[in-house]
């Protein structure tokens, strides 16, 4: 029987089953919903079975698509390898990419990512920028940094933004809060109340800089440089913080904190990688934000492909 199986099922398939349902893994993939579908129909009816359960959630997949991600797992690894090896040989990738963040709650995703990478391209140095910067950018000019991650895209500087991710930024406020009842926060709720956050100006804050700013609300503030700490703040009704729901998340698993939905709509918060057009187009930094990407999308709560 003529085999119709291509390099690019192996891809569907495995971000089918990294991603979790058909959706998520065409975002994955950037291509549309219908096209994936389509896609994975023409294997299924080529070779006469079902590939995975259709109202699973999670996927589940058959046996049939059991062998198929088998096969996905040995095959998908070495092409990447052999890819990378080609450009090593075509144009080497010695090199080194420092990493500048302007958010605290970075850390939480970049490290894995950033484990993922070095496995990849080893011969990379690879390495954060000591501490949190209030000017990311203004690193990349003075050559202390390759790479900036960014809240905002700045059309006046001279640098490339590759867009990461977007996400939901929630209020955490305590179980005895007078705002534990509503449903969502918006701009009135945090006047008279304090607003603990990291210790950073307010227009590197998303909910000041969206939310309480056009509104005209302004309120008392307190910072800390942990998280823990943050948490502690809220639960004690010392105020109320936002946090990406990602973040916050081992504290509303255990139920320390609530977490209220901002505004009708929510707040969503974006990140870039920012760095200077001639670092723009190398391949690991190209592959660093693909990677990136991937990882966060697949393991963030709340998370959107930009």
């Amino acid at each position: 029987m003529q085999s119709i199986l291509e390099l690019r099922h192996l891809k569907t398939l495995h971000a089918l089953r990294e991603a979790g349902n058909l959706l998520r893994a065409a975002t994955l993939l950037n291509v549309t919903q219908s096209a994936l579908s389509h896609q994975i129909k023409q294997l299924e009816d080529h070779h006469g079975t079902t590939l995975f359960e259709r109202k699973s959630v999670p996927v589940r997949f058959t046996p049939a698509g059991e062998r198929l991600l088998k096969l996905a797992d040995m095959v998908l690894p070495q092409v990447a390898e052999s890819e990378r090896d080609l450009v090593r040989m075509a144009q080497g990738v010695a090199g080194q990419l420092r990493i500048a963040v302007e958010c605290h709650t970075c850390f939480d995703w970049l490290m894995p990512a950033m484990d993922i990478f070095r496995k990849r391209w080893p011969e990379v140095e690879l390495d954060i920028v000591s501490g949190f910067q209030a000017d990311p950018v203004g690193l990349l000019y003075e050559h202390r940094a390759d790479v900036a991650i960014v809240a905002e895209v700045d059309p006046d500087e001279k640098v490339d933004y590759h867009a990461l991710f977007s996400f939901e930024i929630v209020a955490l406020v305590a179980h005895d809060h007078p705002l534990a009842g509503k449903e969502y926060l918006v701009a009135e709720d945090f006047a008279g109340d304090t607003l603990i956050t990291y210790p950073v100006p307010d227009d590197m804050l998303d909910v000041v800089r969206q939310v309480l700013k056009p509104a005209g609300i302004q309120t008392a503030r307190r910072t800390t440089e942990l998280t823990v700490a943050m948490l502690q703040l809220v639960a004690s009704r010392r105020g109320i913080a936002t946090l990406p729901i990602w973040a916050a998340q081992n504290y509303l698993t255990r139920d320390y904190v609530l977490a209220k939905r901002i505004t009708t709509k929510g707040l969503t918060g974006r990140l870039y990688a920012a760095c200077l057009p001639e670092v723009s187009q190398q391949p690991y930094l190209v592959d660093f934000v693909s990677t990136t990407r991937e990882s966060c999308y697949v393991n963030l709560l709340s998370v959107d492909l930009l």
